[in-house]
């Protein structure tokens, strides 16, 4: 099974629980994430293990609909989100730490891994390999660069 991972990291001068709650507002997250385009939640529950939603991106030019679903949840300091699509498993970790007065520290690690051996190696390739896994990096990086822009945000 072939497994490819990428990491990025961004400081949000935000205290962690402000950060917490701007990225685990699923439902807003159209309204702070400039690559969603929408969400659908399928879980009513508070966020946390078992949470699931259908989102929306624009990717590749084309827009990209995949359910998703926590599968770990340390509030305020870590949870994981997973999906599995075109025969490739996905998961993000996502974890906050105290960064000095009033910051935090975010690290997201975002990987992926073939589940089928007839799986679109293709499309994954083309999102870890080269230019692609720059693409990536760089969606993961403006993902957080949202999510900072609201926490920041005097509300």
């Amino acid at each position: 099974m072939s497994t490819w991972q990428l990491t990025v990291e961004h400081r949000i001068a935000a205290p962690p629980v402000r950060v917490w709650e701007t990225m685990t507002d699923i439902e807003g997250s159209p309204n702070v994430i400039s690559g969603v385009e929408r969400v659908e939640l399928l879980s009513d529950a508070p966020f946390g293990v078992g949470t699931r939603w259908r989102e929306t991106r624009l990717m590749f030019g084309e827009e990209a609909t995949e359910e998703m679903w926590v599968s770990a949840c340390e509030a305020p300091t870590r949870y994981v989100v997973e999906a599995d699509s075109r025969g490739v498993h996905y998961t993000s970790e996502f974890t906050l730490a105290p960064d000095g007065d009033d910051a935090t520290s975010v690290r997201l690690v975002f990987g992926g891994s073939r589940t089928e051996k007839n799986a679109l190696g293709g499309v994954i390739g083309k999102l870890f390999g080269g230019i692609g896994a720059r693409t990536v990096e760089k969606a993961l990086t403006k993902d957080l660069e949202d999510i900072a822009a609201s926490a920041e945000s005097p509300h």
